[in-house]
Parts: structure tokens; C-alpha cells; sequence
């Protein structure tokens, strides 16, 4: 796992509070515009900074191939950002190792992980009549939205369909655009508003 952020002083004190965490290894540390250490990577922890001045940009670019990243943000809206950025995790800047640790564990294993207090906070923000979709989700659309929450991969996904990886995109596009969301993480959190599934 790589430690990302541009303050030398957050990056050495992700690294230290990871450190002896069961099954994890700090292959090393980076800055947002740095070159990363090739391969071998199964996430990264990304220190966005207050006020989110540190990667959220890079993060976007990052793309599907990417490790699985895990934002230290500092509220709630950074939250937000960083998962509309395509970051798989939210925690605190006061969150200790085990739960950075238990983050990282889980979007290695694809899921996707809030802060109790972000959770909260997004989830209850939905408003009391959740707008109509623009159009409605497919039942296939549905059943891979559903398989979405679970974290699976687009391989998985197509693999419990039985369909194709190219078919899955194609559904995941157009699920994504009904719900109005830039990434799955945003997908999951209003398909959650919407009462469309259940966590």
C-alpha cells in the first residue's frame, strides 16, 4: 500500500500509525504529483488535506486501474468529494490505525467504506420525496446495481450474471446516468437515498 499526500508530516504519520497493522505493508510514501512505485500495489491512502488542497484532482484522474483508494478527509462535504473523485473509503483525519487498517482491508476486497459520521451525514441528507429518476432502472439495471452495494468488480459482476464484462460497463454507464452520479461510490450512496436498495 502507498501513503499519498503532499504534507511530508501527515504522510510519515499515516505510515507510523499503519505500521505492525496485521497483513499490511507500507510499500512507501508520495506526493500527489510524485511518480508512484510500479505495480504491487493493492491501495493507497490519500491525505486530502483540509479543505481538500491535496490530490482530490489527480484522485479523479486516476481511473479504474488504480488501487483502491482510501481519503483522510476532514468533514463530511470532503467526504463526498472524495468519493465523487472515485475514492472507496472516507475516514476522519482523527481515525486511528486499526480503522484505517480495517478501511484498507475492506476496498481491497472491492467494498466501499463511510465513517459512521459521514454515513450519517449523507445518508440523512436525502430529502423527504426523493426525486423521480430521470428514467427508470431495468431489471438488469437493478440486479447490477444491487450486485454494485456488494462491491463487486465488473469481472464478478458479469460472472454471477452471466454476461459480459462489456455488458456490465454498459449497464454500469447507464445506471450511473439515470442516478445522475459521476462514480460508483456516489451511485451507491443515492441509489441508498433514493430507496432504491438497502445497505
Amino acid at each position: 500500500m502507498l501513503v499519498v499526500s503532499d504534507d511530508p508530516l501527515a504522510r510519515t504519520g499515516l505510515a507510523l500509525l499503519l505500521k505492525g497493522q496485521e497483513g499490511l505493508t507500507v510499500a512507501g510514501q508520495a506526493g500527489v504529483d510524485d511518480d508512484w512505485p510500479e505495480g504491487g500495489l493493492d491501495a493507497a491512502v490519500w491525505d486530502l488535506g483540509l479543505g481538500l488542497r491535496f490530490g482530490l484532482e489527480r484522485l479523479r484522474g486516476m481511473g479504474p486501474s488504480a488501487p483502491p483508494a482510501v481519503a483522510v478527509v476532514a468533514d463530511e462535504l470532503d467526504a463526498r468529494e472524495a468519493l465523487a473523485a472515485g475514492a472507496r473509503a472516507a475516514l476522519p483525519r482523527d481515525a486511528d490505525g486499526e480503522s484505517l487498517a480495517a478501511a484498507i482491508r475492506a476496498v481491497v476486497q472491492g467494498l466501499v467504506v463511510l465513517d459512521d459520521s459521514f454515513a450519517a451525514a449523507l445518508l440523512r441528507e436525502a430529502p423527504t420525496a426523493p426525486p423521480d429518476l430521470v428514467e427508470s432502472l431495468t431489471p438488469r439495471e437493478a440486479e447490477v446495481l444491487q450486485l454494485l452495494t456488494q462491491g463487486l468488480p465488473n469481472k464478478a459482476i458479469a460472472q454471477r450474471l452471466g454476461i459480459s464484462d462489456h455488458t456490465v460497463k454498459f449497464h454500469v454507464n447507464a445506471i450511473l446516468g439515470k442516478l445522475g452520479v459521476q462514480s460508483r461510490g456516489e451511485a451507491i450512496v443515492q441509489a441508498v437515498r433514493l430507496g432504491l436498495v438497502a445497505l
